[in-house]
């Protein structure tokens, strides 16, 4: 199929492309990578009037690191990111969970603000956000507010991001010597769509003990969603297999997946409770290896 007539306009700077998004409104879509919308285009599932490509705006790709945090441009390609020294040192969970997006070609033209704002159930990068309690900056003509991620993500293709309005940068914070991270997932082939992801950030004491753990699954619900039971009883509990065991099992508790195609809501919540308990024992194998 072919797309639905539009109007194309590629502005060359930030200023521009809020003029158009307060002139246009809900009518106009903003073009990242592409890796989603143009799909969509094709089978007519969105039929904007205009399409804003941010492709010449080089004020929205960058990384850096600021004041206890990483902050990552709206139109920061994913290979970007993924070979990004900074994103290495300062938020290793975003750098191994970005490999797990799709094939190279994939990478190399879709952005990390792009696939946040998209919003797919099946997307890692939100779940990363959630365990991480990032920030994002939306901008529109004339303001700027900051959207926690636990408010972000609002439903499946839907996000807290108003009409007229675009996603400027993600603020995550940096990981201390304490922070370990895993990113974890079951697809139904290499670089094919997801069926269950888990993003874990686990503060680990001198002792070896969980002294803070921060869970988030994916491809579980409409939106990613927090394990904040999970949680507790890592941290609670005493390190060895029957508290990982309980909080794999109150993962599973937690989750409500639908059935579809890929999966039946009862494999998501075994695989949920399997991949809780994987990248724990992950984290706490790396970590007593370095």
């Amino acid at each position: 199929m072919k797309p639905a007539p539009f109007e194309y306009v590629s502005p060359e700077s930030e200023e521009e492309v809020l003029d158009l998004l307060h002139q246009h409104g809900d009518d106009a879509r903003l073009l990242a990578g592409g890796q989603s919308l143009v799909p969509m285009l094709n089978l007519r599932i969105v039929q904007p009037e205009v399409i804003i490509d941010l492709g010449r705006c080089p004020s929205l790709a960058f990384i850096s690191a600021e004041n206890g945090t990483l902050v990552c441009g709206a139109m920061t390609r994913q290979m970007t990111a993924e070979r990004s020294p900074a994103v290495r040192e300062n938020c290793p969970l975003l750098a191994k969970a970005l490999p797990y997006l799709g094939g190279t070609a994939h990478r190399n033209r879709g952005t990390v603000g792009g696939t946040l704002a998209h919003a797919d159930r099946l997307a890692e990068l939100p779940a990363v956000a959630l365990a991480l309690d990032a920030e994002f900056i939306a901008r529109k003509s004339g303001s700027e507010r900051m959207i926690a991620a636990a408010d972000f993500f609002l439903t499946d293709l839907t996000t807290a991001l108003e009409e007229g309005e675009m996603l400027h940068s993600i603020r995550l914070p940096r990981a201390d010597g304490n922070h370990h991270t895993a990113f974890v997932e079951v697809g139904n082939r290499r670089h094919g769509f997801a069926i269950v992801g888990l993003a874990a950030a686990l503060e680990i004491a001198a002792d070896g003990t969980v002294a803070g753990a921060r869970l988030a699954a994916m491809g579980v619900g409409a939106a990613p969603v927090r394990l904040h039971e999970a949680e507790q009883i890592l941290v609670d509990g005493p390190a060895g297999d029957d508290t990982l065991r309980a909080a794999g099992e109150a993962a599973a508790q937690a989750i409500d997946p639908d059935d579809d195609i890929h999966a039946s809501a009862v494999y998501r919540r075994r695989l949920t409770s399997t991949l809780v308990r994987r990248a724990v024992q992950e984290i706490l194998g790396n970590e007593a290896g370095s």
